[in-house]
């Protein structure tokens, strides 16, 4: 049986290792705790007889919510643990008044991309641009 709950800090070690598992960087959890002062509510593990088999992590800034992390256990993939996290994330963003989520796909992650269009998600033709905060030198351009 899958059950979906909120994170707790006890999740940390098996929710990193699914993370490596699944190809993902780990998130610090210097990083994981300055999130969880937020949102908790909108970091959901997947349970599995006992373990976790899949997490979501999401976050809402009060005008759009944001799917940051999906990941699922390669040993308990096409369980459907993946839609039911979304589903769970999805009905708390709704809770929460958020008209919008947003997420992120690699362009060359098909699979990634047809698993969000069954979901709904539609892709946009937004550009990212990404600037890494403190500590980096900055590089001249040209």
């Amino acid at each position: 049986m899958i059950r979906i709950r909120e994170f707790r800090w006890r999740d940390y070690d098996d929710v990193a290792a699914l993370w490596a598992a699944a190809g993902r960087d780990v998130l610090p959890r210097e990083e994981l705790t300055a999130k969880l002062t937020r949102d908790p509510q909108l970091f959901l593990v997947a349970e599995l007889d006992g373990a976790v088999g899949g997490v979501v992590l999401g976050t809402y800034d009060g005008r759009r919510g944001w799917i940051l992390r999906l990941a699922v256990d390669p040993a308990h993939r096409r369980l459907g643990i993946a839609t039911m996290l979304v589903g769970e994330l999805e009905e708390r963003f709704t809770a929460l008044g958020c008209p919008r989520v947003n997420l992120l796909v690699m362009p060359d992650s098909t699979a990634a991309l047809r698993f969000w269009q069954t979901l709904g998600y539609l892709p946009m033709p937004d550009v990212l641009c990404s600037k890494p905060m403190g500590g980096t030198s900055r590089q001249p351009l040209g």
